[in-house]
């Protein structure tokens, strides 16, 4: 078993187990993966929202990250909740730093229930120093309108801000197309290659931390060695079935099953 795959998941913390890391965990184990985490903030929340967040001291997280990376190297990095723009620049000097492959970035702006996670300096950090060093970028719709600062309401101006996304920076970009109203599909945009993922909207609102999930499971996937366009489709058939699955815990917005395959 000394070749199985390691993935790290540099995110908060959720500890009602639907997103951040505990999700992220969960996902990767799932995969049949060797997980490893970096803190960099705790929350107090639950499937309701979000009540505190402390904020990991910025040492802390690059003391964490050299321990990891001095021990047992990552096959690809997930980067999530980054809490502020000093833990940004900390995060993507040590990725750097340590040559990091197959980076997926989830820009996390605001949670499942609505609560903004950071401020405008982070998101000016965020694109300025973790941008460049993603392999792939997966944002939902709110987010790449932020990014790049194109409106999108229909399918012409999520391919507008892919490309946008793609040309600045140089990544492969995954909008997430959830809250369209024309349709759910995703688009991956890559090597100036459009490729639309169909899906059709599942009638459960217990869908807390999918973005987390989804974006673990295509690191999954890089860390596997597959094609980008088959780690994202495979990452969308997991998280189809952890949301068709239909667990339904809490009182807001649940959690994804994430072991669905092995129930």
């Amino acid at each position: 078993m000394k070749d199985i795959k390691k993935i790290l998941t540099i995110a908060g913390s959720d500890p009602s187990g639907g997103a951040g890391i505990q999700a992220d965990i969960k996902v990767i184990t799932a995969h049949k993966m060797y997980a490893m985490n970096v803190s960099t903030g705790l929350t107090v929340q639950n499937t309701t929202g979000i009540r505190d967040i402390f904020v990991i001291p910025p040492d802390f997280i690059a003391a964490q990250i050299d321990a990891i990376y001095e021990d047992i190297r990552p096959d690809a990095v997930k980067v999530g909740m980054v809490g502020n723009d000093a833990i940004v620049r900390t995060v993507a000097g040590k990725l750097r730093e340590k040559k990091a492959e197959n980076i997926v970035l989830d820009p996390v702006i605001t949670s499942t229930s609505g609560c903004s996670l950071i401020t405008s300096e982070t998101l000016f950090a965020m694109v300025e120093e973790l941008l460049p060093l993603a392999d792939i970028v997966t944002p939902n719709l709110a987010e790449a309108a932020a990014i790049t600062g194109v409106a999108i309401t229909d399918k012409a101006s999520m391919l507008r801000a892919a490309k946008a996304l793609t040309e600045r920076f140089s990544t492969a970009v995954l909008i997430k197309g959830g809250h369209l109203v024309e349709s759910a599909d995703d688009l991956l945009y890559a090597d100036d290659q459009v490729r639309w993922y169909k899906q059709a909207r599942i009638d459960n609102a217990n869908t807390h931390g999918t973005g987390c999930a989804l974006s673990t499971a295509i690191a999954c996937g890089m860390a596997a060695g597959k094609p980008l366009t088959i780690a994202v489709e495979d990452a969308k058939a997991y998280i189809t079935g952890a949301i068709r699955a239909g667990l339904d815990l809490g009182k807001g917005h649940g959690p994804l099953l994430h072991m669905w395959k092995y129930m």
